[in-house]
């Protein structure tokens, strides 16, 4: 039986073999040794000194045996250095990865060079097999490159300021970019203050690098150039190539040949009420059957976009390399062209559109009883938005919903009402985080921050569409078809330890175990519901959880409480919804547009991309909002504002203005002279003399004293005194003097999650 610090090595240098099993092949483990093996893997992974993804562990902080890395900078001796494209900052730096490029290199032979479609260079970004090396405590990390997701070709993203004399310079709009000189004949007709692309030229010995501009895309004073930095900083593809356009505009309607006419059914849309595009349409109605007594029926229709964007066609590689639509305050980034997902696949009002549907019978207590996949052809009767269908149930009828009441939206709501029975019994999990939206003036200025009310509306077609995802998942398993699932893996042992231990200081317990369900967080929230701390254990008990992702591995979908679930109804905006359309096709005989068995064999490495593509959307559209809300407070500096602590660390408070949705940090150092210890369990920083602190989800008031827009950061000053902390808040195990002198920037960001 391997020590313990053996397995933690083998971990580390082996990450393409870190299963339990691969661990006991490994070491020749059989019998009573595996059980040990259990044993042993298990209290490492409750001392957070290993974590699980998927079947496979690692150690905190390593990097997975296959991941997207965005390369860097060309290190002294050649070599290209390169950064994972996402990293948990709680892990401390992101680790340098060096990229084998054997056979990109040059021939020395014949003095020729060679550039293979794996040969990357600065600025892409790679899917890559890893190899680890360790060296004591550290550990080295090389790359075998499988496949080059995006060519960025170098282009550089910065705000132009002209100089005396002609010309100017390329200031950078990231921290730690470069500055870049301008030659007069190379500004591009930029003007002071442009948001420019540059392309960069042959570096110099000596002075700045030399650049030229290579596109102009408006003033960095508007809030509409806000979006573009976002997009151009995360690499997200924005303009589509000729050869994808021009396929999109050759595509015609898809005929009804092959297709079951549902035209005369009354599905309807049901979207916001700014949405261009309607990928999904509902239907509902009594099940006539006597062997199911108050049972229903539910139809929901949706887009069939594989009948136009084909594997390995140009609309395929182009939306596979974007992975999902993007959405900013003031623009979309889709996944498809307009002419594919604003006009042949959206399900318009009165138009015939080609669908994928499936109909659902379900009993009365809202168990799904059967369930069947159609390729149809249907005519949307109505779109409406959620407030309008709400509306008419609520008694406020208009044109549109009046005939509907009957027929169609009473059915549906009533058939909601037999899902939620489920839903209730199934006891996903039952988080209270509103999410915000900005609303822009016609200028692209910030007019308003809401919390779009929660409707019934909004919970039927969620409710509709999480059932028609567990359909195509459990479909696609009886035929054993390979898939792309949406899995959300139960929170690791060593965050439900954090999570367990800061609960204790409220009086708050969560069992212990391996085998943790969605309920006992309910009952936790629900215990937490109407408490002053009641923000505050959401927020906690969300930062607990894993990262949900796309996998052809099915581990279930913890959030959802639910063994079986892929996304199948939005393929307009997300592929792992096409891949799942093309499964079902194939697996079901409905014609053209069936999964290849090329992709089939890809799965694992398109699961990856569209992973990182997803984190990468959120990561923009965050960072969005963050600079649209700084700008808009550039102009407040000086004033105070009610806050709520949203954030703790070592190093200072991040504090939320509910008003804005916005977080701004204030640095340790300027809380005062007293000496603050952070406390992880209570999730507070508290003055060594004083006693006096701050907590989580405490109510302050802070007034603005720095913001700096491009950054996307707000510092603020404290007004509020702190509050007499809980005896022990510093003492605990876990606690530590706080640094002073922190930044006086935002640092890292409580994490936020979506399903």
């Amino acid at each position: 039986m391997p020590d313990r610090q053996t397995i933690l090595s083998f971990l580390t240098e082996n990450p393409e073999r870190a299963s339990k099993r691969d661990i006991a092949k490994a070491f020749g483990l059989k019998g009573d040794a595996r059980a040990e093996l259990k044993a042993l893997l298990r209290e490492l992974e409750d001392e957070g000194l290993i974590e699980r993804d998927r079947k496979m562990l690692r150690r905190p902080g390593a990097l997975p045996a296959v991941t997207v890395l965005e390369v860097t900078l060309r290190g002294s001796d050649g070599d290209l250095i390169a950064r994972p494209a996402e990293w948990l900052e709680e892990h401390g730096p992101a680790p340098a990865v060096t990229i084998r490029q054997s056979n990109a290199g040059r021939d020395k032979g014949r003095g020729k060079s060679r550039t293979p479609s794996t040969a990357a260079t600065i600025g892409d970004r790679v899917l890559a097999r890893i190899f680890s090396t360790s060296h004591g405590k550290s550990t080295a990390y090389t790359a075998r490159i499988m496949k080059i997701l995006d060519r960025r070709g170098g282009a550089i993203l910065g705000v132009f300021r002209e100089t005396p004399g002609g010309g100017g310079r390329m200031m950078p709009i990231e921290r730690r970019g470069e500055e870049y000189a301008i030659d007069p004949d190379y500004t591009g007709g930029a003007a002071d203050g442009d948001l420019v692309e540059v392309e960069t030229a042959r570096r110099g010995r000596m002075g700045l690098p030399r650049a030229r501009v290579m596109k102009v895309l408006g003033s960095v004073e508007g809030e509409k150039a806000i979006s573009m930095i976002a997009i151009h900083a995360h690499g997200i593809p924005h303009v589509f190539p000729s050869e994808v356009i021009s396929a999109a505009d050759a595509a015609q309607p898809a005929p009804l040949a092959g297709r079951e006419d549902w035209r005369k059914i009354p599905l309807i849309t049901i979207d916001p009420a700014d949405a261009k595009d309607h990928d999904d349409a509902v239907y509902a109605e009594d099940d006539p059957s006597p062997d199911n007594p108050g049972g229903v029926i539910v139809t929901v229709a949706i887009a069939d976009v594989s009948w136009y964007v084909h594997p390995g066609s140009p609309l395929d590689r182009e939306a596979l390399k974007r992975g999902n639509s993007a959405y900013f305050p003031d623009r979309v980034v889709p996944m498809l062209p307009e002419r594919i997902s604003n006009d042949l696949c959206s399900l318009r009002e009165g138009e015939d559109r080609p669908a994928l549907a499936v109909k659902m019978v379900f009993s009365a207590e809202g168990r799904k009883i059967s369930h069947r996949f159609h390729r149809v052809m249907i005519k949307s009767a109505a779109k409406l938005s959620y407030q309008q269908a709400q509306a008419a149930i609520d008694g406020r009828t208009d044109e549109a919903t009046g005939p509907l009441l009957d027929p169609v939206l009473k059915p549906l709501w009533h058939a909601y009402g037999v899902l939620k029975r489920g839903r209730d019994k199934r006891q996903p999990l039952n988080l209270d985080m509103p999410e915000r939206k900005i609303v822009l003036t016609p200028e692209g200025k910030v007019d308003k921050v809401i919390v779009p009310e929660r409707l019934d509306a909004h919970k039927l077609i969620e409710e509709c569409m999480i059932q028609a995802n567990v359909a195509a998942a459990e479909t696609l398993e009886k035929r054993r078809q390979p898939l792309i699932y949406r899995v959300h893996d139960q929170p690791s042992l060593a965050k439900q330890e954090v999570l367990r231990e800061f609960l204790a200081t409220l009086g708050l317990s969560l069992a212990r175990g391996a085998a943790v369900r969605a309920a006992a967080f309910n009952g936790i929230l629900a215990r937490a519901s109407g408490e002053p701390h009641q923000i505050m254990v959401n927020e906690m008990v969300l930062r607990s959880q894993s990262q949900a992702i796309y996998s052809p591995e099915n581990l279930g979908h913890f959030g959802l409480n639910l063994q079986k679930y892929a996304h199948f109804t939005s393929p307009i905006r997300r592929y792992a919804d096409l891949i799942v359309h093309r499964a079902l096709v194939g697996s079901l005989g409905l014609g053209e547009g069936a999964i290849t068995p090329e992709q089939e064999a890809a799965l694992e490495t398109i699961a990856a991309e569209i992973s990182t593509a997803e984190r990468r959307a959120m990561a923009a559209e965050r960072e969005t909002v963050d600079r649209l809300i700084a700008h808009h407070l550039a102009g407040r500096i000086g004033e105070a504002f009610d806050g709520r602590i949203s954030g703790v660390t070592k190093s200072g408070l991040f504090v939320s203005l509910p008003q804005y949705g916005a977080d701004g940090f204030i640095p340790v150092s300027t809380l005062g002279l007293d000496y603050y210890h952070y406390d992880e369990a209570h999730q507070a920083l508290t003055g060594e003399k004083s006693g006096l602190g701050y907590r989580l989800g405490d109510s302050v008031e802070v007034k603005v004293v720095e913001v700096v827009p491009l950054a996307g950061s707000i510092r603020f000053e404290m007004l509020s005194e702190g509050r007499k902390m809980p005896t022990g808040t510093r003492s605990f195990h876990k606690s530590g003097r706080a640094r002073r002198g922190g930044s006086k920037k935002p640092g890292t960001r409580p994490p936020r999650g979506r399903r």
